[in-house]
């Protein structure tokens, strides 16, 4: 019903249901429904005419009440007050609108399919899995977000309950309907119905949410490693190979000396040395090196860019080989390519543990801009007779 002129002010049918609909939305009517507490009279104020209203617009103050009296048109229980006096006479003017059990709640803000789904849902959960009933009862509006899947949500949670183990790849899950587009786009449930139901022991909290394979249990894509001889062979003839992390751990190159740098055609064309391998570290990527054990035990030459991003690689790396030396990575081969410096996208200003003074100086220098704004010297834009000259003499000390 829409208010005239000063009666704008007067509560209509869509403001009180709106309050009856927050109470909804919230969760709090389905979690008393499930709670077996029973129901609690709600009691709704309608804000009506005051003895003023009843005296300058008695008709819409009459015409109001009239509309709310009418208990058969909006499903609610109404409470009256008198208002008025010996000017206006004594009025019965509506002041609360009571909701007095479920049933009636459910009529009112017309949900009663949605509570017959969540009754359905909570009955096929207590059947298949009784934690994730429990989940469901304490969390019901979560529970009808996911009403459409929820019998593939518990199947893939059982599944996994009783199936899973370390050797299992997401793709083994065998379910009819699932496949692994399911579990990505329903990871975020999943994974805290998985919480509710599995062992504790089962569920690697150090593992990020979105890291859903690492954090129960599911064996992650591998990693690799790009590899290349700088002299003879690596293996069976093959002078280059991308191997995987797990299985390179046992089985170093017998090269003694290995040079990390991280860009692709920088590794691709590093001269000739005797005795040492390059690997290709993709950036960020370089703490999967962490992985290979028998670094600690080799001499390790650590290339990256000049830039703010170059020098956070290089502590991460050190994070894992605190004896890696650093190499073209220095004031001078910076000063002597100006004419090549490029403006870095996005510095870094990261606190950086593990590097040694004048790399620190540099990196400090790079922050504050000393030598300009952002500036940037990439790996490939160095003169390579001065690369050569930098390996040689590197691999020589």
């Amino acid at each position: 019903m829409t208010a005239r002129g000063g009666s704008a002010q007067w509560s209509t049918t869509a403001d009180v249901i709106g309050g009856l609909r927050r109470r909804w939305d919230s969760g709090t009517l389905l979690a008393r429904y499930v709670s077996g507490d029973g129901w609690e009279p709600i009691g709704l104020p309608l804000r009506g005419p005051t003895v003023s209203d009843v005296a300058s617009d008695f008709g819409a103050a009459q015409d109001w009440a009239r509309s709310w009296l009418a208990t058969a048109r909006h499903g609610f229980r109404i409470e009256c007050a008198t208002v008025g006096g010996r000017v206006v006479g004594f009025n019965e003017v509506p002041r609360r609108a009571w909701v007095d059990s479920f049933d009636q709640a459910w009529r009112i803000l017309k949900v009663n399919d949605l509570v017959r789904e969540f009754d359905e849902a909570t009955l096929l959960a207590e059947a298949k899995a009784p934690l994730l009933a429990a989940w469901a009862r304490a969390n019901p509006m979560a529970l009808l977000a996911t009403r459409d899947c929820w019998p593939d949500l518990l199947r893939t949670v059982q599944w996994i309950d009783q199936s899973a183990t370390a050797n299992h790849y997401l793709r083994e899950i065998d379910i009819p309907g699932v496949d692994t587009k399911f579990i990505e786009q329903h990871r975020g449930i999943l994974t805290t119905l998985l919480e509710a139901q599995l062992d504790p022991a089962r569920v690697d909290l150090s593992r990020p949410r979105s890291d859903f394979a690492g954090r129960f249990g599911f064996r992650g894509k591998p990693e690799y490693v790009r590899m290349r001889a700088l002299d003879g062979e690596l293996l069976g003839g093959f002078t280059e190979l991308t191997m995987r992390v797990d299985e390179l751990a046992t089985r170093p190159p017998r090269h003694g000396t290995v040079v990390i740098v991280e860009n692709d055609t920088t590794y691709l064309a590093l001269p000739a040395t005797m005795g040492a391998v390059a690997i290709c570290s993709g950036g960020y990527a370089v703490s999967r090196l962490a992985g290979l054990p028998w670094l600690e035990n080799r001499r390790v030459i650590y290339w990256g860019d000049i830039d703010t991003h170059g020098f956070a690689m290089l502590s991460q790396l050190r994070a894992s080989l605190p004896l890696a030396a650093s190499m073209l990575m220095d004031r001078a081969t910076l000063l002597a390519h100006e004419g090549q410096w490029v403006r870095e996208p996005k510095p870094t200003n990261a606190r950086l543990p593990g590097l040694e003074e004048a790399e620190h100086g540099l990196y400090v220098d790079l922050i504050e801009g000393r030598f300009g704004e952002a500036v940037r010297l990439e790996q490939e834009r160095i003169s390579f007779d001065w690369v050569r000259e930098a390996l040689i003499s590197a691999l020589s000390r």
